[in-house]
């Protein structure tokens, strides 16, 4: 009866937290990034609208212009905001509201859950192109081709070659036909590539893979992706998209090797 007490009695003891790690706060550029998206959610903002300047959005939200300019590029990953040097900022698209929940923070909890985010891309990539290929048809195939064209013809300006490519890339798994398949996609999506341009949303530095001398090799990841689509080769398509994924592990390893060095 003594020990069932005494145990009763260490069960109502608070636990000690004080190994638990402190939970970073969220980064004002994201609070800024949520309002700006919700705000073309809430006006149904149609794609090609012009956004305030980057002034006048600070002195709205009362943030600085580079968190603003952060907020921007974060947008620019999600495929909603494409940033015209000397122009200023164009909604792309309106933004999915069918899965609200981020898969960000288990990345700021978990550095290491990057690959097997990393794989969960490919996997929902893949099951989106198997299913696309079965059933596509020809209107299906023109949206393919023309967010290849839109890709292309954003070599060179980043922002909108980064937000081409998410375009891309969610327009081929939402051709599958199941639209919370191509909802978990998207958000697994930005959660890699947030990592694999982090450098360029904080600091505005352009990777080495996305130079003009690297157009070439970039566009030659995506074009078999539609060729496969187009010849309704399924085992091509998956093939081209495992292509691609490794060149993504390959930037993404890069980037973390350049961390260790600098020490970040």
């Amino acid at each position: 009866m003594k020990d069932g007490k005494g145990a009763e009695s260490n069960l109502r003891k608070p636990v000690d937290m004080s190994s638990v790690s402190v939970v970073p706060p969220k980064r004002l550029s994201d609070e800024v990034a949520e309002k700006i998206r919700s705000f073309v959610i809430e006006q149904c903002l149609a794609e090609g609208t012009r956004l305030p300047s980057e002034r006048s959005i600070a002195e709205q939200f009362g943030a600085s212009r580079p968190t603003v300019s952060q907020a921007l590029r974060t947008l620019s990953l999600m495929g909603l905001v494409e940033i015209r040097r000397g122009s200023g900022a164009y909604v792309l698209r309106q933004p999915d509201v069918n899965i609200t929940v981020s898969i960000n923070p288990m990345l700021e909890l978990d550095g290491n859950s990057l690959s097997s985010l990393a794989d969960l891309r490919l996997w929902l990539e893949t099951l989106g192109v198997r299913q696309t290929a079965d059933h596509v048809g020809a209107d299906g195939l023109h949206l393919a081709r023309a967010a290849l064209e839109r890709l292309r013809a954003s070599v060179g300006a980043t922002s909108a070659w980064i937000a081409a490519d998410t375009i891309f890339h969610s327009t081929v798994v939402g051709m599958s036909g199941n639209p919370y398949l191509a909802s978990i996609y998207e958000s697994v999506h930005t959660a890699v590539i947030s990592c694999e341009y982090r450098s360029w949303v904080e600091n505005d530095t352009v990777p080495d893979w996305l130079r003009p001398d690297q157009a070439e090799a970039a566009i030659a990841l995506h074009e078999p992706i539609v060729a496969a689509l187009e010849a309704g080769d399924t085992e091509a398509a998956v093939l081209a998209v495992r292509n691609h994924h490794r060149a993504m592990l390959e930037h993404l390893m890069g980037r973390r090797s350049a961390q260790r060095e600098s020490g970040g």
